[in-house]
């Protein structure tokens, strides 16, 4: 492509994706069932019935002709109101039907009595498309209709309440609610409305803007991607959830002890933004559109975020201890705490236990979108985030994709002999360096096609690792050499009784729970100012002793690692987080 063209939309890519939206509504999988059954039960009742010696092709002829109308009889109904016989006359048209010029009809000669005649203009229905019932909704499928005056009527009278009829960050709540919105919705209505700028909403600002919405926004994931994003824009990037993640930060009860450390908010909130994006942008665009939102379960959590008082209990995305324990061990690795990691302090990660040749894959930029991982060698702590729980749960489909990625070394979308060779080789090595006679490859081979059961010989896809319920097992076996050997003491049977079962709990949250165990331990013996040195605390400590106290007060047990406190913010850069 010559530079400065611009690329072009393409129709049929608009086509397809309206044609799979249709082929994915319920009502349409039901007709096309009901048709295919009912083509099966005419073929068995035509053979049952039927003579074996003759008419055979007459049999052919009205199933092809019977499966035909039963096709036509059920598709019809819910796309046009034309009558059988006028079917065939209606397939969409590239552009509208005109009227004939009745000076251009053409005339044929009779051969009885040689009279011109004619011909009979028949009338046209109009085509398909104009009668298909709307069936793609990218802003919510439109419900019952909403008495839109009856809910601005409940806002006017929740404004009435508030001084001038202006309210701030910290009323917001109460029109959060007016709007049937769950609590934490009050940051992204606050600042959509223009708060930002004045520190208040007037009445009419935010009456003006809800209705907007109300009219053309009809699910809460539509809505809240509206009071996101920019403006111009259809979908959501890292940076639009950092005003709706600090408001969380500064009112959740559960989050009040980071009230006087409020240099860990910007950690905190990188790392649930990562999180957010692990989870619900499924095409690595990173760009959340309303389809990911609504097929997630993140707003689900946002409105737990109400009810439930311990942050701890939302695992998925707002933990804080999920938080404590990554960042935790990304302070290990990062040795001159300028919060970047090169390939040497990621590989010390866990005692060596990844294989070097896949942390030069990752550092290739693979799973990478930074530039200083390809310009200076290095990885931010929100790489780090994607690292670590794709590290410790090879099972989720992000996970799957993450390390596919990383060993789909020529990019072709298959892993190939070659490839797997290419990673098993350092494997051997470390084996052997710990005196361990590694299995020969072909035997490793033959166990690892038996434990995937790929679709076509010769080649993993990503889709047959999605299948494997084994999939950990797949990866530990090329580039981790401590989980490997976990994985071979155990007994085959054992891991193979494993896949039916339901994991209540993931193993990204069984990790999370050992390791926060483990850091609460490590701090407890280590702990001074507990057993009568306070005095010998310098300032670093004290503010350390500060966070700690509001720690104890919500879990007395439960303290924070001393080495937290020593970030250097002038060196922290926050937004090349999100490159």
């Amino acid at each position: 492509m010559s530079h400065g063209k611009v690329l072009q939309p393409v129709l049929k890519m608009k086509v397809d994706e309206l044609f799979l939206c249709w082929l994915s509504q319920p009502a349409t999988q039901l007709a096309l069932k009901d048709c295919l059954r009912r083509i099966k039960d005419e073929e068995k009742v035509e053979i049952a019935g039927g003579n074996p010696g003759n008419g055979k092709n007459e049999r052919f002829s009205n199933k092809n002709f019977n499966s035909k109308q039963c096709i036509l009889e059920d598709t019809k109904l819910p796309l046009c109101l034309s009558p059988p016989q006028q079917l065939s006359s209606t397939l969409p048209l590239a552009t509208p039907v005109s009227q004939r010029n009745p000076s251009h009809i053409r005339t044929r000669r009779s051969s009885g009595n040689r009279a011109i005649q004619t011909k009979k203009e028949e009338t046209l229905p109009p085509s398909l498309s104009q009668n298909i019932p709307t069936f793609y909704f990218p802003r919510g499928c439109p419900k019952e209709k909403v008495n839109i005056d009856a809910v601005i009527a409940k806002i006017e009278r929740t404004f009435s309440e508030f001084p001038k009829e202006r309210a701030t960050l910290e009323d917001m709540g109460k029109v959060a609610k007016a709007c049937d919105c769950p609590l934490y919705w009050k940051g992204p209505l606050f600042y959509c409305a223009g708060g930002e700028r004045t520190g208040y909403v007037s009445v009419h600002k935010f009456v003006a803007m809800w209705r907007k919405i109300l009219q053309t926004c009809y699910d809460d994931a539509a809505k809240f991607v509206h009071l996101l994003m920019n403006p111009g824009c259809n979908y959501l990037v890292q940076e639009d959830f950092i005003p709706f993640l600090q408001d969380v930060v500064n009112s959740h009860p559960g989050l009040s002890f980071l009230k006087e450390a409020s240099e860990f908010h910007s950690r905190y909130i990188t790392t649930v933004i990562q999180r957010i994006f692990y989870t619900v942008n499924r095409s690595w665009s990173g760009k959340i559109t309303c389809n990911e939102l609504r097929k997630s379960n993140f707003l689900q959590n946002v409105a737990l975020l109400e009810e439930e008082a311990d942050i701890n209990q939302l695992t998925e995305y707002f933990s804080y201890e999920h938080f404590y324990v990554i960042y935790c061990k990304f302070w290990e690795l990062d040795t001159d705490h300028d919060l970047y990691i090169d390939q040497k302090d990621l590989a010390r990660h866990n005692d060596h236990a990844i294989s070097n040749r896949m942390i030069e894959r990752i550092f290739s930029g693979a799973v990478t979108r930074g530039r200083k991982a390809q310009k200076d060698g290095k990885i931010s702590y929100a790489d780090f985030v994607w690292f670590l729980i794709s590290e410790e749960d090879k099972k989720t489909p992000t996970s799957i994709e993450y390390w596919f990625r990383c060993m789909d070394l020529d990019g072709d979308g298959a892993l190939s002999m070659y490839e797997l060779e290419y990673f098993y080789e350092e494997q051997c090595q470390k084996l052997d360096n710990m005196a361990i006679e590694p299995l020969p490859f072909e035997d490793c081979l033959c166990q690892m096609l038996d434990l995937v059961k790929p679709q076509h010989e010769g080649k993993i896809t990503l889709h047959d690792l999605k299948r494997c319920k084994l999939s950990n097992v797949f990866f530990d076996t090329f580039f981790n050499i401590e989980k490997y050997l976990d994985h071979e003491q155990k007994d085959q049977f054992m891991l193979r009784d494993g896949e039916g079962e339901s994991q209540e709990i993931s193993d990204w949250e069984k990790y999370a729970a050992e390791e926060y165990d483990i850091l609460v331990a490590e701090e407890a013996a280590t702990d001074q100012w507990n057993d009568g040195y306070e005095a010998e605390l310098n300032a670093v400590d004290h503010q350390k002793a500060n966070v700690l106290k509001y720690q104890m007060e919500k879990r007395p047990l439960f303290e924070m690692p001393s080495h937290l406190a020593d970030v250097d913010l002038d060196e922290y850069d926050y937004e090349e987080d999100f490159e």
